[in-house]
């Protein structure tokens, strides 16, 4: 049932937060900019955390950069994660073996983040929804989720 749950998720983070933006509502889109940063925040500092913002607004922490190649934002890689939200509750998470899958195939955050790490490299990405499923409920995440993945680059393919 896990390894559903993982393939299950595992689509889902193929689908790509434009598509999300794209399904049909009689509502127009939220905007969760605002809330999502200020969450952000509360979780950094919550957690004694020291993170570095994109001009796009990912978050990111990098525990280890990894020493082997560096994907770009179409490469395919291998990636081992686990995804939470700022409540400490997880949704989804890998095998330690990874996932493989190619970048611009992803959510907006992973298709950023990734490649801020090189091969072997691993840290956290703190996504807001903007950045990830938009304004609209996705395979169990809320709208307008901020996602936090720990990540580790295991290959570069």
């Amino acid at each position: 049932m896990k390894k559903l749950l993982v393939a299950l998720f595992s689509l889902t983070l193929f689908v790509s937060c434009v598509s999300s933006d794209k399904d049909s509502s009689s509502e127009p889109a939220k905007d969760y900019k605002e809330q999502n940063e200020q969450e952000i925040k509360d979780y950094i500092a919550k957690n004694n955390l020291t993170a570095q913002r994109s001009a796009s607004g990912l978050y990111y922490i990098i525990n280890e950069p990894g020493t082997g190649k560096q994907p770009t934002a179409t490469s395919s890689v291998t990636v081992a994660y686990t995804g939470s939200f700022t409540s400490g509750k997880t949704f989804d998470q890998s095998t330690s073996a990874g996932i493989t899958f190619p970048l611009n195939q992803v959510i907006q955050g992973w298709t950023e983040g990734i490649p801020l790490f090189k091969e072997g490299g691993s840290g956290t990405l703190l996504i807001p929804a903007h950045l990830g499923y938009g304004s609209y409920d996705r395979g169990g995440i809320p709208a307008g989720s901020v996602l936090i993945f720990d990540v580790k680059l295991i290959k570069v393919n």
